[in-house]
């Protein structure tokens, strides 16, 4: 070999044990890794990533008649909401919106539930133009023997119904009694009368006291605002104590709470004047009674609707 080669030839040695030593790697690229969430389980496994899990996890329960939520004519279900709130937030009597849902259990309601708070046979869409208004109360024989009312639903009562007490006498009752089933919007307004003859207590405000408060003793007489037919007599709403509620027309509604004891069932007609209950203090800290009118299902001021003293 000429000398003057030898250069060259020593540089193609080095290039080529080089090469033997790597193994005849190719050039290393620098390349991101894959990432693992990317990369789908082999078929046939029983593994599955997170995002894959949630998608087959079956959708959420959908409440009947969810897509009415909002909507004129229906309800959607709070915490603690019982089907005998729904009933005087709405102006309607209880069992009727049961009926209307086909709930076979008032007991048992859920939150977020739509509840149709009208009669099927009802436009709500119609009734919203003027305001959604009550149905027709039924008319039912005195001697109809109510069910069980429901306790509260989400959140426990702390208290049970309570047994009404035994039905006024036949005497103390007027010989007519009308019925509320005959009532239809453009009705004519009760003639009303106070509910209690002591003092008032405390004032209508609707953010915080939704009637009045009208003090007086225990065992001191309650009397019907207005002619009408007993929708609830019980202590299945919370903060109420021992109520009655009568509704008077398609229209109005009145609540007395806080009751020692009650002298009429659900489904009784009574006139106005009649003793309904006994003052007393149930769910409350002093002797009242706690007096609303709804109308629609909206509390207004009594102060407004009732005879001056």
């Amino acid at each position: 070999m000429h000398l003057r080669s030898l250069p060259w030839y020593l540089a193609c040695l080095a290039t080529l044990g080089g090469c033997a030593s790597s193994g005849h790697r190719a050039p290393v690229e620098e390349r991101a890794p894959t990432p693992r969430a990317a990369v789908a389980p082999a078929q046939g496994s029983a593994a599955a990533t997170p995002a894959a899990t949630a998608a087959s996890a079956p959708d959420p329960k959908t409440m009947p008649n969810a897509e009415h939520a909002g909507k004129p004519g229906y309800y959607t279900v709070k915490p603690g909401d019982t089907l005998i709130r729904v009933g005087l937030e709405n102006g309607q009597n209880w069992r009727d919106v049961a009926r209307w849902n086909g709930i076979d259990n008032p007991n048992v309601i859920e939150v977020g539930q739509v509840l149709r708070v009208l009669p099927p046979a009802q436009d709500a869409t119609a009734v919203a133009s003027r305001g959604v208004g009550p149905a027709k109360v039924e008319a039912r024989g005195l001697d109809a023997k109510p069910a069980p009312a429901p306790s509260l639903s989400g959140a426990a009562s702390g208290s049970a119904p309570a047994t009404a007490a035994p039905a006024a006498s036949a005497a103390s009752m007027p010989a007519s009694v009308p019925n509320p089933a005959t009532a239809r919007e453009g009705e004519e307004e009760p003639q009303w009368a106070w509910p209690a003859a002591g003092a008032v207590g405390s004032g209508f405000d609707e953010g915080r006291n939704k009637g009045l408060a009208i003090l007086g003793k225990t065992g001191d007489p309650v009397l019907a605002a207005a002619d009408g037919r007993v929708v609830y007599a019980g202590s299945g709403l919370r903060g109420y104590g021992n109520l009655v509620i009568v509704k008077h027309s398609n229209t109005y509604l009145t609540a007395y709470a806080h009751n020692q004891a009650l002298l009429v069932k659900e489904d009784q007609a009574v006139r106005r004047g009649q003793r309904i209950a006994e003052m007393g203090s149930t769910d409350a800290d002093r002797v009242q009674l706690h007096f609303e009118i709804r109308k629609h299902g909206k509390p207004v001021d009594p102060a407004r609707l009732l005879p001056p003293r």
